[in-house]
């Protein structure tokens, strides 16, 4: 495992806020406001669909790689020199339809991870194409691999082979199964070796379904550092990677974790 003892600590923020149904320019208006209030952070975190809440009408929603969410995203990124990530609905060129997470990076740049597992209980792998790669992200040197809500009840997709730092997770978790995040959340950074951040939105949506929030940080122990609970607002915590290098130093479990490939 690297030594990640030297990197700089990372500033992270979380928007856990209500989403207007169906409604792109509401949501970035709305959006652009709490950004604001995040300035000065490494990485800033939008809900899963944050432009539309969590909704099946891919036909109608998609936006094309290059649209206006995008571009909002990147100007984002751009204005407040931070990377600036959530998920929406995208129509690739090849026609698929994705829940797509964008990772808008301050010199303009965006890179993406498309969900790999879709809920089909609310029927959107009926609506959407399924990711493929596991990705890597950078953020100051330190490793981030962002997953999409119904991914965090996948342990060997959530599982680590590539030493990340930061597990995150953006999502759109309904209020009535509250208590099932609230324990995969711990499992995933105890046995990753990592910190994991997780971001959830609040309110109803268009569904009639209730949100609770619950979005956290956790360090690399399970340990709550940062809990939202159902608060509407904008959440900052520093994640130190001095801490982080001593715990894997003293602890280093992921050297006798069993090898595996993913298919």
């Amino acid at each position: 495992m690297r030594d990640i003892s030297a990197l700089p600590d990372l500033e992270l923020a979380l928007i856990q806020t209500s989403l207007a149904w169906q409604d792109p320019a509401a949501n970035r208006a709305h959006f652009a406001f709490l950004l604001g209030q995040a300035r000065g952070v490494d990485l800033i975190v939008l809900p899963e669909m944050f432009n539309t809440g969590f909704s099946m009408d891919s036909s109608t929603l998609a936006e094309p790689e290059d649209g206006p969410t995008s571009e909002w995203l990147r100007e984002q990124a751009q204005a407040l020199q931070a990377v600036v990530t959530g998920s929406l609905i995208i129509q690739t060129a090849d026609g698929a339809y994705r829940n797509r997470l964008l990772w808008a990076r301050p010199d303009g740049s965006v890179a993406h991870y498309d969900k790999r597992h879709l809920f089909r209980m609310a029927g959107e792998h009926k609506h959407f194409s399924a990711g493929e790669q596991q990705v890597l992200m950078q953020v100051k040197g330190w490793q981030v691999r962002p997953l999409i809500c119904y991914d965090l009840r996948f342990p060997v997709w959530s599982c680590d082979p590539q030493h990340t730092d930061l597990l995150l997770y953006t999502a759109s978790w309904p209020a009535v199964r509250r208590n099932q995040w609230n324990r995969l959340l711990p499992a995933r950074a105890i046995e990753n070796l990592c910190y994991v951040a997780a971001l959830n939105r609040i309110g109803e949506d268009g569904n009639g379904h209730a949100y609770s929030g619950d979005s956290q940080v956790l360090d690399f122990q399970g340990e709550t550092l940062l809990v939202a609970g159902a608060a509407d607002g904008v959440f900052r915590l520093t994640l130190r990677a001095a801490d982080l290098a001593a715990h894997r130093q003293r602890f280093p479990a992921h050297q006798d974790a069993d090898a595996f490939q993913l298919s």
